[in-house]
């Protein structure tokens, strides 16, 4: 095969496609041009290019969450490199694993005043596994099984214990565009087998000892893949009438045994009810938690529990009361201990009772929404009832996970959401990468102010018809007239709810990208049958809601007893 002179790339192309790597996010330089040459002439490989290093970087991210499989990105020199921070640090806390491939110059060229050159061996290093920077020269005698050993190293560890992303820095000298003959695969492959991480049984039973009844139990699971064993495991703990089992709208766990609720729920307990409910030992699951009521009422509590599950860099004590650390993977333990836990050594009511709390919670939910002025919670109220069987769902950080962990969720295929980091950036590009591979329907809901932040995504020549987004623009960042930090600052309107010029029309026009718009209930009800059914062109739908009305009607949810805000402030539907 004629490739690239550079062999490094070459066994790198080798180790991709032995190790399983099949799609490849490329972003164009000339630096990085014998790396894409090799990759790029492997039939085995997908490659995508995506210009704009951040948002390939979020492509990858959301293509790797939606296979299950590492995703490498290959960019240039210099800069470049540093544009993919915002996503590699999403991996790297969301157990992601990325294949960062960084062309570099030689080592003796950097701070010499030549183009593209910056220190970028360890450019990303709290974010990653590991770094390998490799030398531009690799023709010494032992250059070629070294070479290997790094990469074989480096492909191992973005899979192995907790997955992450991990950096190889490929240094490249001049010329670039020099070729030769590669017989590939050629490159020696380095195969792993870890042991399974099994408890013995007498060890789970003794484990789950001090979770009988009468101890009150509660799990929570923050975000998490689709796991059909967790989900088993869960329903049967959640069967005990000592066991509580709280999930959040992006832990992907379903069953009508689960308070999805929880602000929801949380809020609406009185003092005497939250005394009730309050648990002996609580294990958290999957990565952060999205609710703050949760977190804050259980940092509160004295004489608590906590235990954690999950293969982690570091001890999580979120809560403030971490008593054990499992670092198992949490639907091998979950699965041990419900298994070995006994139903009850006494009676006990906590499930029960935090069963009529959620279904307390759910009626007033559904009678203050309806009786709520057009808003953010009402538009949202609206989207979530009319989408589709098989659609996977993504949500922008700010307020629309916020919205979702109040709505009903259980219908819905797969819930993502960057919270990782939890930042604002990448939102659109990571729900495109993974609309490019998952043959259904893949919907972003986005914040104006976040989709603001991606309009990059939107130049990719990835969209397709089953890629659709809803923007909901209520005067850019909603949240900020909620939250108490800015809620109250003569500053909101111009430092943080910051209004914007987002074209969305013309932005749509010139994209290619079918454009729809409401205003009011009856025009959202009836376009999303129109929006979701359109197959010619990728699709947005503009939703305005009133910021001012939207922060109001929020605020007043989270009332114990919540009275519609049409009647504090005369505002119409």
């Amino acid at each position: 095969m004629l490739s690239t002179s550079h062999n490094t790339c070459n066994i790198l192309a080798d180790l991709l496609v032995s190790h399983g790597v099949t799609e490849v996010v490329i972003s164009p330089g000339s630096r990085n041009a014998p790396l894409i040459i090799a990759i790029s002439r492997r039939k085995e490989i997908r490659c995508h290019v995506v210009i704009d290093e951040r948002s390939a970087a979020f492509i990858a991210l959301g293509m790797s969450l939606q296979s299950g499989k590492p995703v490498a990105i290959i960019c240039t020199s210099g800069t470049a490199l540093l544009n993919y921070a915002p996503a590699v640090a999403e991996a790297f806390y969301r157990h992601v694993p990325l294949i960062v491939v960084s062309a570099d110059r030689p080592e003796e060229w950097i701070d010499q005043d030549d183009s593209q050159t910056i220190w970028q061996q360890d450019a990303l290093s709290p974010y990653v596994k590991r770094n390998w920077d490799i030398s531009a020269r690799a023709d010494f005698p032992n250059g070629p099984w070294w070479t290997d050993r790094m990469i074989n190293d480096a492909l191992l560890e973005a899979v192995n214990g907790r997955p992450g992303p991990v950096h190889l820095n490929v240094r490249l000298d001049a010329p670039l565009n020099t070729m030769s003959d590669y017989a590939d695969g050629s490159a020696r492959v380095i195969s792993m087998i870890s042991s399974p991480s099994l408890m013995p049984v007498a060890e789970a039973r003794r484990i789950a000892l001090p979770l009988a009844s009468p101890r009150k139990v509660l799990i929570i699971a923050g975000f998490h893949a689709p796991d059909e064993k967790l989900n088993r495991a869960l329903i049967k703990l959640a069967s005990l009438p000592n066991v509580a089992v709280m999930t959040e709208s992006i832990s992907n766990l379903h069953s009508p045994l689960f308070i999805s609720r929880i602000d929801s729920t949380l809020c609406r307990l009185s003092p005497s009810e939250r005394e009730q409910l309050r648990p002996d030992v609580v294990i958290t699951l999957g990565g952060a938690i999205v609710s703050r009521h949760i977190k804050e009422w259980l940092r509160g509590l004295t004489d608590l529990e906590h235990w954690h599950i999950g293969i982690s860099h570091t001890t999580v004590d979120c809560l403030k009361h971490l008593t054990l650390r499992v670092d198992m993977d949490a639907t091998t333990f979950m699965g041990q201990i419900a298994s070995a836990l006994q139903p009850h050594r006494s009676p006990s009511g906590y499930a029960l009772r935090w069963q009529e709390a959620a279904t307390k919670a759910s009626e007033i939910h559904k009678a203050y929404v309806e009786a709520s002025p057009w808003s953010d919670l009402r538009a949202m109220s609206c989207i979530f009832s009319h989408i589709p069987p098989r659609c996977n769902l993504h949500l922008s950080n700010g307020t629309p996970v916020r919205y979702a962990q109040l709505m009903d969720c259980h219908t819905i295929h797969r819930s993502e959401c960057n919270r990782g980091v939890s930042g604002i950036d990448g939102c659109t590009s990571t729900a495109l990468g993974s609309s490019v591979l998952y043959g259904g329907t893949t919907l972003l809901i986005s914040g104006d102010m976040s989709f603001q932040y991606d309009i990059s995504a939107l130049s990719s020549t990835l969209l397709s018809p089953r890629f659709k987004m809803i923007v909901i623009c209520n005067g850019g960042g909603g949240i900020f007239r909620f939250i108490g930090a800015t809620s109250g600052l003569p500053e909101r309107e111009r430092f943080f709810a910051v209004g914007s010029r987002l074209p969305l029309p013309e932005l749509c026009a010139g994209y290619g990208i079918r454009y729809f718009e409401a205003r009011d209930e009856l025009t959202l009800s009836s376009l999303l049958p129109d929006f979701f059914a359109e197959a010619d062109s990728p699709a947005l739908l503009a939703v305005h809601t009133p910021p001012e009305i939207s922060a109001e009607v929020l605020k007043e949810y989270f009332k114990p007893s919540p009275v519609p805000v049409q009647s504090l402030s005369g505002s119409d539907k």
